[in-house]
């Protein structure tokens, strides 16, 4: 069990980059690279005693944040909106809500 973590840590960690940016595309003259935020997680889990206990886990998410457009010589990076507001104001009431029990605490 041990020897799957560790293949499929260093597995994961080779393919990171090839992950996060898409392959290149050609559209309409511009040359699109998506990009995207990732990340993952593995467990596992073994008793070696007489009852054999087993164990496992995974997972991961994957947000599209936008593309890289090259038009000529000029790239710039086009924010996918609707994803990085999906992520955002989540993101925001917890920080503040967070921000807000330290600062109630901080007046005790």
């Amino acid at each position: 069990m041990t020897q799957l973590v560790v293949r499929l840590g260093e597995m994961f960690t080779a393919f990171g980059a090839k992950a996060a940016y898409g392959d290149p595309i050609e559209v309409d003259g511009k040359r699109i690279v998506p990009v995207a935020l990732l990340w993952y997680g593995f467990g596992a889990g073994s008793d070696e005693g007489e009852d054999a206990a087993g164990g496992g886990g995974g997972g991961g998410a994957t947000i599209p944040v936008g593309a890289y457009v090259t038009v000529g010589n000029t790239v710039r990076f086009q924010p996918n909106v609707v994803a990085l507001c999906a992520v955002a104001i989540p993101l925001t009431m917890v920080a503040g809500r967070a921000l807000s029990r330290v600062v109630k605490a901080l007046k005790k």
